[in-house]
Protein backbone atom coordinates (compact mmCIF):
# COMPACT_ATOMS: atom_id res chain seq x y z
CA UNK A 1 0.00 0.00 0.00
CA UNK A 2 1.46 3.22 -0.89
CA UNK A 3 1.90 5.89 1.91
CA UNK A 4 2.21 9.31 1.46
CA UNK A 5 5.11 10.41 2.96
CA UNK A 6 3.72 13.72 4.23
CA UNK A 7 0.53 12.81 5.72
CA UNK A 8 2.43 10.50 7.88
CA UNK A 9 4.93 13.07 9.50
CA UNK A 10 2.07 15.52 9.52
CA UNK A 11 0.15 13.14 12.17
CA UNK A 12 3.19 12.28 13.89
CA UNK A 13 3.49 15.78 14.35
CA UNK A 14 0.20 15.57 15.62
CA UNK A 15 0.53 13.50 17.94
CA UNK A 16 4.22 14.61 19.40
CA UNK A 17 1.59 17.97 20.54
CA UNK A 18 -1.12 15.40 21.59
CA UNK A 19 1.72 14.27 24.07
CA UNK A 20 2.44 17.68 25.08
CA UNK A 21 -0.74 19.33 25.20
CA UNK A 22 -1.90 16.35 27.38
CA UNK A 23 0.87 16.95 29.80
CA UNK A 24 0.36 20.39 29.69
CA UNK A 25 -3.62 19.21 31.40
CA UNK A 26 -1.77 17.39 33.80
CA UNK A 27 0.47 20.46 34.94
CA UNK A 28 -2.67 23.13 34.76
CA UNK A 29 -4.61 20.95 37.11
CA UNK A 30 -1.31 20.89 39.76
CA UNK A 31 -1.38 24.81 38.81
CA UNK A 32 -4.84 24.86 39.94
CA UNK A 33 -4.99 22.63 42.99
CA UNK A 34 -1.69 24.08 44.45
CA UNK A 35 -2.96 28.21 43.81
CA UNK A 36 0.04 28.97 41.53
CA UNK A 37 -1.82 30.52 38.87
CA UNK A 38 -3.84 32.56 41.77
CA UNK A 39 -0.20 33.22 43.25
CA UNK A 40 1.43 34.40 39.75
CA UNK A 41 -1.56 36.55 38.72
CA UNK A 42 -0.96 39.01 41.61
CA UNK A 43 2.66 38.89 41.36
CA UNK A 44 5.61 40.76 38.72
CA UNK A 45 7.73 38.79 37.17
CA UNK A 46 9.33 37.10 39.86
CA UNK A 47 12.00 34.18 40.75
CA UNK A 48 10.94 30.44 41.31
CA UNK A 49 12.16 31.19 45.03
CA UNK A 50 9.77 34.25 45.16
CA UNK A 51 6.74 32.71 43.40
CA UNK A 52 6.99 29.41 45.75
CA UNK A 53 7.78 31.41 48.74
CA UNK A 54 4.11 33.42 47.87
CA UNK A 55 2.66 30.39 47.52
CA UNK A 56 4.09 28.46 50.26
CA UNK A 57 5.11 25.66 48.51
CA UNK A 58 8.40 23.77 47.50
CA UNK A 59 10.70 25.88 45.43
CA UNK A 60 12.12 22.94 43.70
CA UNK A 61 8.47 21.36 42.70
CA UNK A 62 7.57 24.69 41.22
CA UNK A 63 10.23 25.36 39.29
CA UNK A 64 10.11 22.08 37.30
CA UNK A 65 6.45 22.73 37.15
CA UNK A 66 7.26 26.60 35.74
CA UNK A 67 9.29 24.40 33.25
CA UNK A 68 6.15 22.97 31.82
CA UNK A 69 4.34 26.19 31.85
CA UNK A 70 7.45 27.93 30.02
CA UNK A 71 7.81 25.98 27.38
CA UNK A 72 4.43 25.26 27.02
CA UNK A 73 3.53 28.62 26.37
CA UNK A 74 1.60 29.39 29.69
CA UNK A 75 3.88 31.57 31.60
CA UNK A 76 6.59 33.79 30.07
CA UNK A 77 10.12 33.35 31.10
CA UNK A 78 13.02 36.13 31.34
CA UNK A 79 16.48 34.25 31.11
CA UNK A 80 18.56 37.15 31.81
CA UNK A 81 16.61 37.69 35.07
CA UNK A 82 15.46 34.36 35.93
CA UNK A 83 12.36 35.56 36.51
CA UNK A 84 8.87 34.12 35.85
CA UNK A 85 5.35 36.01 34.85
CA UNK A 86 1.79 35.13 33.91
CA UNK A 87 0.25 37.66 31.46
CA UNK A 88 -2.91 38.78 32.26
CA UNK A 89 -4.06 37.55 29.22
CA UNK A 90 -3.36 33.72 30.17
CA UNK A 91 -4.79 34.35 33.69
CA UNK A 92 -8.16 35.50 32.64
CA UNK A 93 -8.61 31.48 31.97
CA UNK A 94 -6.44 29.77 34.71
CA UNK A 95 -7.46 31.52 38.19
CA UNK A 96 -9.94 31.71 40.50
CA UNK A 97 -10.72 34.81 39.91
CA UNK A 98 -11.58 34.06 36.28
CA UNK A 99 -15.14 32.41 36.97
CA UNK A 100 -16.68 31.25 34.71
CA UNK A 101 -14.16 31.06 32.30
CA UNK A 102 -11.38 28.74 34.54
CA UNK A 103 -10.84 26.17 32.33
CA UNK A 104 -8.02 25.79 34.73
CA UNK A 105 -10.63 23.83 37.12
CA UNK A 106 -12.31 21.57 34.31
CA UNK A 107 -7.93 20.66 33.93
CA UNK A 108 -8.66 18.57 36.88
CA UNK A 109 -11.01 16.25 34.98
CA UNK A 110 -7.76 14.21 33.62
CA UNK A 111 -6.40 13.02 36.69
CA UNK A 112 -9.84 11.92 38.33
CA UNK A 113 -10.26 9.93 34.63
CA UNK A 114 -6.69 8.47 34.73
CA UNK A 115 -7.08 7.24 38.32
CA UNK A 116 -9.67 4.60 36.75
CA UNK A 117 -7.76 3.74 33.84
CA UNK A 118 -7.09 0.24 34.85
CA UNK A 119 -10.43 -0.11 35.55
CA UNK A 120 -11.60 1.25 32.44
CA UNK A 121 -9.33 -1.44 30.44
CA UNK A 122 -11.03 -3.80 31.95
CA UNK A 123 -14.19 -2.91 30.89
CA UNK A 124 -13.24 -3.48 27.56
CA UNK A 125 -12.30 -6.47 27.46
CA UNK A 126 -15.16 -7.53 29.57
CA UNK A 127 -17.91 -4.89 29.66
CA UNK A 128 -19.49 -3.61 32.53
CA UNK A 129 -18.63 -0.38 33.86
CA UNK A 130 -16.93 1.29 37.07
CA UNK A 131 -19.19 2.66 40.06
CA UNK A 132 -19.27 6.25 41.05
CA UNK A 133 -17.03 5.92 44.09
CA UNK A 134 -14.29 4.46 42.25
CA UNK A 135 -13.80 7.74 40.91
CA UNK A 136 -11.57 10.09 43.24
CA UNK A 137 -12.04 13.51 43.76
CA UNK A 138 -14.90 13.29 41.53
CA UNK A 139 -17.19 15.14 43.64
CA UNK A 140 -15.23 17.73 44.68
CA UNK A 141 -13.90 18.52 41.10
CA UNK A 142 -17.60 18.31 39.31
CA UNK A 143 -18.43 20.75 42.25
CA UNK A 144 -16.32 23.30 41.58
CA UNK A 145 -16.81 23.07 37.95
CA UNK A 146 -20.83 23.05 38.65
CA UNK A 147 -20.29 26.18 41.06
CA UNK A 148 -18.59 27.71 38.04
CA UNK A 149 -20.85 26.36 34.64
CA UNK A 150 -24.27 26.64 36.66
CA UNK A 151 -24.28 28.43 39.79
CA UNK A 152 -22.53 31.47 38.26
CA UNK A 153 -25.37 31.87 35.41
CA UNK A 154 -28.33 30.59 37.34
CA UNK A 155 -29.80 34.03 37.89
CA UNK A 156 -28.68 36.26 35.04
CA UNK A 157 -29.25 33.33 32.45
CA UNK A 158 -30.53 30.04 33.44
CA UNK A 159 -33.55 30.95 35.41
CA UNK A 160 -34.85 33.63 32.61
CA UNK A 161 -35.21 30.78 30.45
CA UNK A 162 -38.88 30.25 32.36
CA UNK A 163 -40.80 33.44 31.87
CA UNK A 164 -42.05 34.29 35.15
CA UNK A 165 -40.15 31.10 37.09
CA UNK A 166 -38.22 33.87 39.58
CA UNK A 167 -41.53 35.54 40.51
CA UNK A 168 -42.88 31.90 41.19
CA UNK A 169 -40.06 30.88 43.53
CA UNK A 170 -40.32 34.09 45.48
CA UNK A 171 -44.08 33.44 45.60
CA UNK A 172 -43.11 29.91 46.91
CA UNK A 173 -43.24 26.55 45.09
CA UNK A 174 -41.53 23.11 45.26
CA UNK A 175 -38.24 22.18 43.29
CA UNK A 176 -36.63 18.95 42.92
CA UNK A 177 -33.35 18.85 41.48
CA UNK A 178 -32.15 15.20 40.18
CA UNK A 179 -28.90 14.34 40.53
CA UNK A 180 -27.92 16.88 42.56
CA UNK A 181 -24.52 15.78 43.06
CA UNK A 182 -22.62 17.84 45.88
CA UNK A 183 -26.15 20.56 46.01
CA UNK A 184 -24.07 24.08 45.08
CA UNK A 185 -26.94 24.66 42.71
CA UNK A 186 -29.60 23.86 45.15
CA UNK A 187 -28.31 25.72 48.16
CA UNK A 188 -27.94 29.10 45.39
CA UNK A 189 -31.72 28.76 44.57
CA UNK A 190 -32.91 28.05 48.39
CA UNK A 191 -30.56 30.79 49.94
CA UNK A 192 -32.14 32.91 47.07
CA UNK A 193 -35.96 32.15 47.43
CA UNK A 194 -36.79 31.12 50.86
CA UNK A 195 -40.82 30.63 50.37
CA UNK A 196 -39.80 27.76 48.31
CA UNK A 197 -38.99 24.55 48.98
CA UNK A 198 -36.05 22.46 47.62
CA UNK A 199 -35.32 18.74 47.61
CA UNK A 200 -31.90 16.82 45.79
CA UNK A 201 -31.76 13.54 45.22
CA UNK A 202 -28.87 11.84 44.13
CA UNK A 203 -27.75 8.22 44.14
CA UNK A 204 -23.97 9.27 45.70
CA UNK A 205 -23.94 9.02 49.07
CA UNK A 206 -20.57 11.17 49.66
CA UNK A 207 -22.68 13.53 46.70
CA UNK A 208 -25.33 13.75 49.44
CA UNK A 209 -23.33 14.34 52.69
CA UNK A 210 -21.26 16.98 50.63
CA UNK A 211 -24.84 18.91 49.69
CA UNK A 212 -26.31 18.51 53.32
CA UNK A 213 -22.67 19.82 54.83
CA UNK A 214 -23.10 22.80 52.13
CA UNK A 215 -26.57 23.84 53.02
CA UNK A 216 -25.49 23.77 57.02
CA UNK A 217 -22.62 25.93 56.63
CA UNK A 218 -24.90 28.53 54.95
CA UNK A 219 -27.78 28.01 57.31
CA UNK A 220 -30.02 27.22 54.74
CA UNK A 221 -33.12 25.32 55.90
CA UNK A 222 -35.62 24.87 53.11
CA UNK A 223 -33.56 22.68 51.58
CA UNK A 224 -33.02 18.57 52.44
CA UNK A 225 -30.84 16.23 50.40
CA UNK A 226 -31.63 12.37 50.12
CA UNK A 227 -29.88 9.60 48.89
CA UNK A 228 -32.10 8.16 46.28
CA UNK A 229 -32.32 6.11 42.89
CA UNK A 230 -34.15 8.20 41.10
CA UNK A 231 -35.74 5.60 39.02
CA UNK A 232 -37.89 4.85 41.01
CA UNK A 233 -41.47 6.52 40.73
CA UNK A 234 -42.10 5.80 44.61
CA UNK A 235 -39.45 8.34 45.53
CA UNK A 236 -41.08 11.29 43.91
CA UNK A 237 -43.73 13.63 44.87
CA UNK A 238 -45.39 16.51 43.30
CA UNK A 239 -43.51 19.87 42.03
CA UNK A 240 -43.50 22.76 40.12
CA UNK A 241 -40.05 22.81 38.92
CA UNK A 242 -37.97 19.88 38.56
CA UNK A 243 -34.07 20.11 37.56
CA UNK A 244 -31.53 18.26 35.87
CA UNK A 245 -28.00 19.71 35.55
CA UNK A 246 -25.67 17.68 33.26
CA UNK A 247 -27.52 14.65 35.06
CA UNK A 248 -29.78 12.60 32.96
CA UNK A 249 -27.52 11.05 30.57
CA UNK A 250 -25.50 9.30 33.52
CA UNK A 251 -28.76 7.43 34.63
CA UNK A 252 -28.90 3.76 34.50
CA UNK A 253 -32.18 4.06 33.57
CA UNK A 254 -32.57 7.75 31.70
CA UNK A 255 -35.66 6.82 30.33
CA UNK A 256 -37.97 5.56 32.89
CA UNK A 257 -35.98 9.04 34.79
CA UNK A 258 -37.87 11.17 32.41
CA UNK A 259 -40.92 9.55 32.97
CA UNK A 260 -40.94 9.80 36.60
CA UNK A 261 -40.06 13.63 36.45
CA UNK A 262 -42.66 14.04 33.82
CA UNK A 263 -45.56 12.07 36.11
CA UNK A 264 -44.24 14.13 38.87
CA UNK A 265 -44.68 17.69 37.30
CA UNK A 266 -47.88 19.48 38.80
CA UNK A 267 -50.10 21.22 36.38
CA UNK A 268 -48.26 24.15 34.94
CA UNK A 269 -45.36 22.47 36.10
CA UNK A 270 -41.70 23.00 34.48
CA UNK A 271 -38.95 20.41 33.77
CA UNK A 272 -35.47 22.60 33.12
CA UNK A 273 -32.80 20.31 31.95
CA UNK A 274 -29.04 21.02 31.68
CA UNK A 275 -27.24 18.79 29.11
CA UNK A 276 -24.22 18.93 26.81
CA UNK A 277 -24.56 20.38 23.57
CA UNK A 278 -24.27 17.95 20.91
CA UNK A 279 -25.61 15.76 17.96
CA UNK A 280 -26.96 12.22 18.53
CA UNK A 281 -25.18 11.65 15.07
CA UNK A 282 -21.41 11.46 15.22
CA UNK A 283 -20.37 12.94 11.50
CA UNK A 284 -22.43 16.50 12.76
CA UNK A 285 -20.00 16.75 15.69
CA UNK A 286 -16.91 17.01 13.83
CA UNK A 287 -16.31 20.40 13.64
CA UNK A 288 -17.47 20.30 17.94
CA UNK A 289 -14.65 22.33 19.49
CA UNK A 290 -14.29 19.94 22.28
CA UNK A 291 -15.84 17.00 20.48
CA UNK A 292 -12.46 14.79 21.79
CA UNK A 293 -13.02 15.84 25.40
CA UNK A 294 -16.49 15.41 25.68
CA UNK A 295 -16.70 12.24 24.01
CA UNK A 296 -13.68 10.97 26.64
CA UNK A 297 -15.62 12.04 28.99
CA UNK A 298 -18.24 10.09 28.45
CA UNK A 299 -16.51 6.77 27.93
CA UNK A 300 -14.13 7.01 31.42
CA UNK A 301 -17.31 8.65 33.19
CA UNK A 302 -20.62 9.32 32.46
CA UNK A 303 -21.29 5.90 29.81
CA UNK A 304 -19.10 3.81 32.70
CA UNK A 305 -21.30 4.83 35.63
CA UNK A 306 -24.03 3.84 33.63
CA UNK A 307 -23.24 0.66 32.91
CA UNK A 308 -21.91 -0.24 36.34
CA UNK A 309 -26.03 -0.34 37.58
CA UNK A 310 -26.83 -2.41 34.41
CA UNK A 311 -27.85 0.82 32.63
CA UNK A 312 -28.17 1.73 29.57
CA UNK A 313 -24.69 3.51 29.04
CA UNK A 314 -26.75 6.26 27.52
CA UNK A 315 -23.02 8.67 27.41
CA UNK A 316 -22.81 12.27 27.80
CA UNK A 317 -22.91 12.66 23.82
CA UNK A 318 -26.22 11.21 24.03
CA UNK A 319 -27.46 14.24 21.65
CA UNK A 320 -30.11 17.10 21.09
CA UNK A 321 -32.31 14.30 18.89
CA UNK A 322 -31.85 11.59 21.01
CA UNK A 323 -33.12 13.89 24.28
CA UNK A 324 -36.42 15.54 22.14
CA UNK A 325 -37.01 11.59 21.28
CA UNK A 326 -36.85 10.63 24.81
CA UNK A 327 -38.73 14.12 26.33
CA UNK A 328 -41.19 13.51 23.98
CA UNK A 329 -42.15 9.91 24.21
CA UNK A 330 -41.49 10.62 28.53
CA UNK A 331 -44.46 12.45 27.85
CA UNK A 332 -43.56 16.52 27.26
CA UNK A 333 -45.20 17.96 24.54
CA UNK A 334 -43.74 21.11 24.64
CA UNK A 335 -39.59 20.83 24.52
CA UNK A 336 -37.88 24.61 23.45
CA UNK A 337 -33.90 24.45 23.89
CA UNK A 338 -32.00 26.71 24.28
CA UNK A 339 -28.51 28.35 23.99
CA UNK A 340 -26.59 30.78 25.82
CA UNK A 341 -24.10 33.10 24.30
CA UNK A 342 -21.64 32.45 27.06
CA UNK A 343 -22.20 28.46 27.14
CA UNK A 344 -21.16 26.46 24.23
CA UNK A 345 -21.05 23.13 26.38
CA UNK A 346 -24.49 22.64 26.78
CA UNK A 347 -28.01 22.90 25.84
CA UNK A 348 -30.83 23.92 28.17
CA UNK A 349 -34.30 22.46 27.38
CA UNK A 350 -37.32 23.72 28.92
CA UNK A 351 -40.68 21.21 29.14
CA UNK A 352 -43.60 20.85 29.67
CA UNK A 353 -46.26 18.16 30.01
CA UNK A 354 -49.77 18.48 27.79
CA UNK A 355 -52.24 20.44 30.06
Amino acid sequence: MAVDTQRAEDFGQKMVDVMNHAALALMTSLGHRTGLFDTMATLPPATSEVIAGAAGLSERYVREWLGAMVTGGIVEYDEAAATYYLPAEHALCLTRSAVPNNIAAMAQFFPVLGSVENEIVECFRKGGGVPYDHYERFHEVMAEDSAQTVVAALDEHILPLVPGLSERLEQGIRVLDVGCGSGRALVHLAASYPRSLFTGFDLCEEAVVRASAEAQARRVENVAFAVCDVSDPAAYGKYDLVTAFDAVHDQAKPATVLENIARGLRPGGVFLMQDIAGSSHLSKNMGHPIGPLLYTISCLHCMSVSLSQGGDGLGAMWGREKALEMLAAAGFADVRVHELPHDFQNFFYVCRISE
